[in-house]
């Protein structure tokens, strides 16, 4: 027998009976793989990037209130500094809830999303009372 033709009734054999799972394995591998709780997602990536944003605002903002100028990140800058990575921090937490498809757990980062938004807040009030302070004495 020639190799052609042998190719050729491989090749319908291997269609035809793989041709009706075809679909279905389709479907399988295009199914995306669920979050679990050690997955880094896109949006548990933003929502912590977003924490350390208003952490890093509200450690600033809390020097800034607690020690006197003419330090390195006190005075006004940092009330400045603690009032942009505050808002940095708390706009990107909101825009990663807004985007969240899921409750918790879901990987979307709604949790770390919100926990942004709050540490973002609570560094903006420390930046603005430090300004406030640093207003009425200079």
């Amino acid at each position: 027998m020639a190799l052609r033709p042998m190719l050729v009734m491989a090749g319908t054999t291997l269609v035809g009976v793989l041709g009706p799972v075809a679909p279905a394995v389709a479907q399988v591998l295009a199914q995306p793989d669920p979050a679990t709780a050690y997955t880094m997602t896109t949006g548990r990536l933003w929502s912590a990037v977003a924490a350390l944003l208003g952490l890093t605002g509200a450690a600033i903002g809390a020097l800034a209130l607690a020690r006197p100028t003419g330090r390195i990140g006190t005075g006004r800058w940092g009330a400045i500094w603690a009032l942009v990575a505050g808002l940095a921090g708390a706009v990107i937490g909101v825009l990663v809830v807004a985007a969240a498809k899921g409750g918790p757990g879901t990987g979307y980062g709604i949790v770390g999303g919100y926990v942004a938004l709050v540490i973002g807040l609570i560094a903006m009030a420390l930046g603005g009372l430090t300004l406030a302070r640093h207003r009425r004495t200079g």
